[in-house]
């Protein structure tokens, strides 16, 4: 939460407690909370109605909670089986922001796409930081430059501002998604569409679907030209809650050129590319000349970009929270489509999902 957005939620008729140094990371000091009307305090947790963060709260957070509390934030399901069991017991109402609907209504609320949106331009200036040239045409009277050439495999949200930021800095880029629809925004953001003439993966809620093994084989066997002749590659292909899809094989990266620099923003997930470990730079050696390609893994991206990160996120968790205000009281409700596809667990139950 940042302090703007504090005052809002006290004009609301919220009381709001902050823990100590909790803005730092975003270059936000204690004082700037109490300005806005915020308590600053240790223990925050135990007369709580309504707890927010962006990672789910570690155990003693969640264990000072009063039994039908309520938790915001982002919460990995799969991942966090036993944290499940102990909410389900202790009767917390529990909403993960990456269960927004995909609705026109709800895209205020959207947090997977606010930070996809940043992790996608730190991609691009990650890419443009560790190539060592340069990503604009550049013509002097000591000679041509030419432009870096670049590739970046999915169009969503993270993939077009890649695309849109390596085009601002002057790359020349091409753009793949599974999705037919996403070469036309491709397109429209001065980039190249690849087309593999494949049947598209069209999913629900405008996400690809999973595809078959025959199919990522036959397309990555179609993609290895465009990333071996790419100077940067950078991948941001996801299926929310299932693995990321590998799209790029070691033996793909290892005939790009010597130098070249590969970005994959799916490394937490499984990765796009065969090697990627999240935090890591990992050096893949060349096929056929000396040399190595640098293959970045993200971790926690967004992070790396927190002001407008934490700026984002908070809007989208306020509006989440005025969704669920009436009368200046948290009362959600759990007939409305938004609220009901967040909720995962309530009143001692774990919701279908």
């Amino acid at each position: 939460m940042v302090p703007e957005l504090v005052a809002k939620l006290v004009v609301a008729g919220y009381e709001v407690a902050v823990q100590p140094g909790a803005g730092a990371g975003a270059l936000i000091d204690d004082e700037a909370y109490s300005a806005a009307g915020a308590s600053i305090t240790d223990e925050p947790f135990g007369t709580a109605t309504l707890a927010v963060s962006v990672q789910p709260l570690a155990d003693a957070g969640r264990a000072g909670l009063r039994a039908g509390a309520t938790t915001i934030s982002f919460y990995p399901v799969g991942a966090l089986a036993a944290d499940l069991e102990l909410r389900r017991q202790q009767r917390l109402t529990t909403f993960g922001m990456e269960y927004v609907p995909r609705i026109s209504r709800a895209q205020s609320m959207d947090a997977l796409s606010s930070q996809s949106l940043v992790a996608g331009y730190r991609g691009a200036i990650v890419a443009a930081g560790r190539l060592r040239q340069f990503f604009p045409l550049s013509m002097t009277a000591a000679g041509t430059v030419r432009p870096a050439q670049v590739v970046v495999l999915g169009a969503g949200v993270a993939g077009l501002q890649a695309i849109a930021t390596c085009r601002r800095l002057g790359a020349v880029v091409k753009g793949y998604d599974v999705r037919t629809a996403a070469a036309e925004e491709i397109r429209s953001m001065g980039a190249i569409a690849i087309d593999l003439e494949l049947p598209s993966l069209e999913g629900a809620g405008g996400y690809a679907r999973e595809m078959t093994e025959e199919r990522a084989t036959r397309q990555q066997e179609l993609l290895a030209p465009y990333v071996a002749a790419a100077d940067a590659l950078i991948t941001t292909a996801a299926v929310p809650g299932r693995k990321a899809p590998l799209l790029v094989t070691k033996e793909m990266v290892a005939a790009m050129a010597p130098g070249s620099v590969v970005v994959d923003l799916a490394a937490e997930s499984g990765g796009n590319v065969a090697g990627a470990i999240p935090g890591e730079v990992v050096e893949i050696a060349c096929a056929d000349r000396p040399g190595t390609v640098a293959v970045w893994g993200g971790a926690n991206v967004p992070s790396q970009m927190p002001a407008p990160a934490s700026r984002l996120y908070a809007q989208n968790v306020y509006n989440v929270i005025m969704l669920m205000t009436r009368d200046g009281a948290f009362a959600p409700d759990f007939g409305d489509e938004v609220v009901a596809g967040m909720c995962i667990t309530r009143d001692g139950e774990v919701q279908a999902r």
